[in-house]
C-alpha cells in the first residue's frame, strides 16, 4: 500500500470520528441544558454547529449507500470501440471481474440475469473468484449459467494463485482458464485471439505475445493493469482487468482512495488509451474480504459490454 493509500485509509475514518464526537458531544450538551436551570449553549445557534450537524445527517445516509445500496447495485458500462482490423465483423464481449464470492450470495443471481440480457458473444473473467473456498459451489453455479456462443475465458486474479492455487475454479463451469497462453476464435471469417496470464506469472508474456497475429483483434485478460505501459511492439489492441475495485470507496472531485495498483490511481478505473492500446480496469462485483470493510460509495459494482466493429472511415 502506498503511503498516500495508507494516509487515506488512516485519515478518513479520524474525520469521521471526529465529526460524530463533536456531534455527540454537542447532544450531550444539549440534553444536561434540559435538566439544568441553564439556557442552551450558545453553539447550539452558531453556524459551527449547524455545519457538523448537516455533515453528521448527511453521513449517516452516505453509511445506508455503502453498505446496503450500492454493493448491490450493478452498473452496465458500454464501450464502443472501431478498428480497421475489421471488414464487416461485429463482437460482443462482456467483462466481469472481482466476484469475491461468500457463502452467503449477493450479487451472483442478478449478474446472471445482466450477461444472459446482452447476449454476448464471448464472455471473460478477470479474476479474484472467492473469499472463502466454502463458495466454490456458489462460484461454479454463477459461471455455469452465463451462456456465449464462441466462448467464456477467465484468468486467476491475485486471490486465486495467493490463496486457492489448489482448488479447481473453473471445471465443469463452460469456461477456459487462459494460463499463459493464447486461444484464438474466428466470427464470419475474421479473427480475434484472447490470451491470459494468471496474476504475478507473467515472466515469459512477451514470449507469449510476439507469436500473436498482428492481422487479429488481440485481447489480453490479466488481473492486474501492470502491464499497461509494456506492451508496445506487441500487437495487443485491448487489455482487460480488474484488482482495483475502482477503489470501492470513491470521494468527489478525487476518486479512488485505495487502488492497491502498481500505478497508484493512474489506471484506477475505467477505459485509458494508452498508445493506441485500449485499457479497460473494472470495478468488479464483489467486496474485499474481511478485515476491509464491506461498503461500496460513488462505485457501483460493474458488468461491462465492449461492442467491437470496423471503422467507420
Amino acid at each position: 500500500m502506498r503511503i498516500s493509500e495508507l494516509a487515506a485509509v488512516i485519515i478518513i475514518p479520524v474525520i469521521i470520528a471526529v465529526i460524530y464526537g463533536l456531534e455527540l458531544g454537542f447532544f450531550i450538551s444539549l440534553i444536561k441544558s434540559k435538566f439544568s436551570k441553564n439556557k442552551s449553549p450558545r453553539f447550539s445557534k452558531s453556524r459551527y454547529f449547524f455545519i457538523v450537524h448537516f455533515l453528521a445527517i448527511a453521513g449517516i445516509f452516505c453509511f445506508i449507500d455503502a453498505f446496503f445500496i450500492e454493493p448491490k447495485w450493478i452498473e452496465v458500462t458500454r464501450i464502443e470501440i472501431e478498428s480497421p482490423k475489421l471488414k464487416t465483423t461485429n463482437l460482443r464481449i462482456v467483462q466481469f471481474s472481482d466476484l469475491h464470492c461468500e457463502t452467503r450470495p449477493r450479487n451472483e443471481k442478478k449478474l446472471i440475469e445482466i450477461v444472459e440480457s446482452l447476449n454476448p458473444d464471448i464472455i471473460v473473467f478477470t479474476g479474484d473468484s472467492l473469499n472463502s473456498p466454502k463458495a466454490l459451489p456458489l462460484l461454479k453455479e454463477t459461471l455455469s449459467n452465463m451462456k456465449a456462443p464462441y466462448g467464456k475465458f477467465a484468468v486467476r486474479g491475485n486471490f486465486d494463485t495467493n490463496f486457492w492455487k489448489y482448488l479447481d475454479l473453473f471445471s465443469g463451469t463452460g469456461f477456459s482458464e487462459l494460463v499463459n497462453e493464447s486461444t484464438e476464435i474466428s466470427k464470419d471469417g475474421e479473427k480475434f485471439s484472447f490470451s491470459g496470464f494468471r496474476a504475478r506469472s507473467v515472466n515469459d508474456y512477451q514470449g507469449v505475445l510476439k507469436k500473436l497475429s498482428a492481422g487479429n483483434f488481440n485481447i489480453l485478460l490479466y488481473h492486474y493493469s501492470d502491464l499497461a505501459e509494456s506492451l508496445q511492439g506487441l500487437n495487443i489492441d485491448l487489455y482487460l482487468s480488474g484488482h482495483t475495485h475502482g477503489g470501492q470507496v470513491r470521494m468527489p472531485f478525487y476518486g479512488a482512495l485505495v487502488t492497491l495498483s502498481h500505478f497508484g490511481k493512474k489506471y484506477e478505473s475505467g477505459l485509458y488509451d494508452i498508445n493506441g492500446m485500449k485499457l479497460y480496469v473494472n470495478r468488479g462485483i464483489g467486496l474485499e474480504n474481511t478485515p476491509a470493510p464491506k461498503v461500496r460509495f460513488l462505485c457501483r459494482p460493474e458488468v461491462t459490454v465492449f461492442d467491437i466493429h470496423p471503422s467507420k472511415h
